[in-house]
């Protein structure tokens, strides 16, 4: 008679954990310390879009509250390594470790060369960002490139929040909602949506 080794069954914690939600949390940084829709030129709009980057976190504008209950209990947050996404994951988180990483950087726009036009700047991020679609790309990466750093950015958010339970990315929102789909593909469930508004959150949650 073959000697079967003896089976034990599963121990009420370890079904809990088996049921238990594996959380991301997607939030778009707060406002940065620099006007955020002045009147310029297609020039002007060049040299903003620098002057955002080098932008750390306006003072005056803390995270909601509700946002900050959102993440009270977790023990790390991912970032960027742009100072407006690094300063609202210290202002949002300051008791999760931060850990930062360039990969988490957002989509890069250039600026459109259109004289003898003026448009406040968020109607220049949105013609930038479609001709960039349309491959206005001049020496930043292209969407192929982007949306390849956004499916290695959700690994390693999946597999801290199958370590953690639950874990936080501060960081900004075209990034963020490409890893959203990436997120969907794999079979998260979304609650909230992406908007281009400071501080926006994001659940994905999957059992």
């Amino acid at each position: 008679m073959n000697s079967q080794p003896p089976q034990h069954p599963t121990s009420k914690v370890e079904t809990a954990e088996a049921n238990e939600n594996n959380r991301i949390i997607l939030i778009r940084h707060g406002r940065p310390a620099i006007p955020v829709a002045p009147r310029t030129c297609h020039k002007g709009f060049r040299d903003y879009i620098d002057a955002y980057e080098e932008a750390g976190l306006d003072p005056q504008n803390a995270p909601p509250e509700e946002l900050q209950d959102l993440v009270a209990e977790l023990a790390a947050v991912f970032t960027s390594d742009r100072k407006r996404a690094h300063d609202s994951a210290r202002a949002l988180a300051p008791h999760a470790e931060v850990i930062v990483d360039p990969l988490f950087g957002e989509a890069p726009l250039a600026g459109p060369r259109i004289p003898l036009l003026r448009m406040r700047v968020p109607k220049w991020a949105v013609v930038a960002r479609v001709l960039w679609h349309a491959g206005y790309h001049p020496e930043i990466e292209n969407y192929r490139q982007v949306k390849h750093r956004a499916v290695r950015a959700a690994d390693i958010l999946q597999r801290r929040a199958q370590s953690d339970r639950a874990v936080a990315l501060i960081a900004h929102g075209y990034l963020n909602y490409l890893i959203g789909r990436e997120l969907r593909r794999r079979g998260f469930q979304k609650a909230g949506v992406h908007r281009a508004r400071f501080w926006n959150a994001v659940i994905y949650d999957r059992t």
